[in-house]
């Protein structure tokens, strides 16, 4: 099964940590994905930017509406992602469990749905 581990960041920590500290969780996160990618439950990873980066689109009618970010009142904004193969939600546990980032913050693993078109 694949699951997808959202990495959410604590704003009250963004910017809060020093260059070295950024450096050594960039490292950390590098050796980890290497250990899924070796293992082979390793999909996909990236970081992402800080929400005053980020746009939204909604549509509106016949027109499409955009808003720069940051556009959402929260303490914690999604940071990165993991798109992992794991046996079941507990496999899936224990490899998010251990994402460097998830001590900033928060993990949520989410089962990726799988669609198919009706009649095939």
């Amino acid at each position: 099964m694949r699951f997808l581990c959202l990495i959410y960041t604590s704003a009250d920590v963004d910017g809060t940590l020093t260059s070295s500290e950024v450096d050594t969780l960039i490292a950390e996160h590098f050796e980890y994905d290497e250990g899924l990618r070796r293992r082979g439950t390793m999909i996909l990873s990236d970081a992402l930017e800080t929400p005053d980066k980020a746009i939204v689109i909604r549509p509106r009618g016949s027109a499409l509406s955009t808003t720069d970010g940051p556009f959402v009142e929260t303490k914690e904004h999604l940071a990165g992602f993991y798109l992992i193969e794991a046996a079941d939600m507990a496999g899936a546990t224990e490899i998010a469990r251990r994402i460097p980032s998830a001590r900033y913050g928060a993990v949520e693993i989410r089962p990726v749905r799988i669609l198919t078109l009706p009649g095939t």
